[in-house]
């Protein structure tokens, strides 16, 4: 009997260990012209082609370095200039903030929706994407709905960029002369 259960677990142990080992995927010889000699060169190569990662480089070092969206200055620059608006959804790992229809007192017949998209975390004057949306609705609520475009729309950016330029200097002058960090690093 316990023959019979040590040649079980040891077939089990062979099919599971073959089965782990396919997910490797097939073997294919290389040409050892495409690849340097030097270990170092090898390794970036690989590195640039996606091929492999080095634990050492996602460690943090020197302490705890995190980034927050409190810590983005065109994030935060759009919450603000965007303030007096309800929010629909503002997901900072996607990059995007949507308003929820938003109308003044003076005319309840007219709303507008602002989405900005961020399409770099740098602060210049292509980094984000903004659009607003029109609802002009009648009496007997029929609405239409439109894309505007125009100069709020300028408006709402150089805001925006002001603002995080100016978040972007008071950051640096805490920090102090010899920084030079925009935005975010790529830990």
């Amino acid at each position: 009997m316990i023959k019979f259960k040590t040649f079980v677990f040891i077939n089990c142990s062979l099919i599971l260990t073959l089965i782990m080992l396919n997910s490797c995927g097939i073997y294919r010889p290389v040409s050892a012209k495409e690849y340097p000699p030097e270990p170092e060169k090898r390794i970036a190569k690989n590195m640039e082609e996606g091929r492999g990662f080095r634990i050492m480089d996602r460690v943090n070092k020197g302490g705890g370095s995190f980034e927050f969206a409190s810590s983005n200055e065109l994030w935060r620059a759009s919450l603000d200039t965007i303030d007096f608006m309800p929010l629909a959804s503002a997901n900072y790992s996607g990059g995007i903030i949507i308003t929820d229809w938003y109308s003044d007192d003076s005319d309840t017949n007219e709303s507008i929706k602002i989405t900005i998209r961020f399409l770099t975390n740098e602060i210049r004057s292509d980094a984000l994407d903004v659009k607003i949306f029109k609802k002009n609705c009648s009496a007997n609520q029929t609405c239409k709905m439109f894309e505007e475009s125009g100069d709020l729309i300028l408006e709402i950016k150089k805001s925006i960029l002001r603002k995080a330029a100016i978040y972007e200097k008071t950051k640096r002058d805490k920090k102090g002369p010899d920084t030079g960090n925009t935005g975010f690093s790529n830990n």
